[in-house]
C-alpha cells in the first residue's frame, strides 16, 4: 500500500510566540526552534506545533497541515472534490503549501517539505 497523506503539523495561533513557547516547554517540555520574531516551531519529525503569532499569517483556529508528495496534484484533488483554496502555493522556511477550505468550512493546509 502507498504511503498516503497524512496529518504532520499543527499551527496555533497565539497573541505572543515568546510567552507561548515557554508556556509549551514549561508544561511538556518541547523545545522550539524561532523563525523570526513572530514564528517557532518544534522540529521532531513526528507531528510538529507550529507557533503563530503575526496577526496577517495566522488562522482563526488551530491549522492542520497535511504533507502530501506532489503539491499541485493535492491542490487539484482538493478542488475537484469541492473544496475552496483560500492559499495559493507559498514558500516557507522549509517547503511549500497551501490554505484550503473543506465543504464543512474548516481551514487546513497541505505541504511538501523541499
Amino acid at each position: 500500500m502507498a504511503d498516503l497523506p497524512r496529518p504532520d503539523f499543527l499551527e496555533l495561533p497565539v497573541a505572543d510566540v515568546t510567552a507561548a513557547q515557554a508556556f509549551y516547554s514549561a508544561a511538556f517540555g518541547w523545545t522550539m526552534t524561532g523563525f523570526g520574531p513572530t514564528y517557532a516551531c518544534t522540529l521532531t519529525g513526528d507531528v510538529d506545533i507550529g507557533l503563530q503569532a503575526d496577526p496577517a499569517e495566522q488562522t482563526q483556529a488551530p491549522l492542520i497541515v497535511i504533507q502530501v508528495a506532489d503539491l499541485e496534484a493535492a491542490l487539484a484533488a482538493v478542488e475537484a472534490a469541492g473544496g475552496a483554496v483560500t492559499r495559493p502555493i507559498f514558500a516557507f522556511p522549509g517547503g511549500h503549501r497551501f490554505h484550503f477550505r473543506d465543504p464543512d468550512g474548516n481551514e487546513l493546509a497541505a505541504h511538501k517539505p523541499d
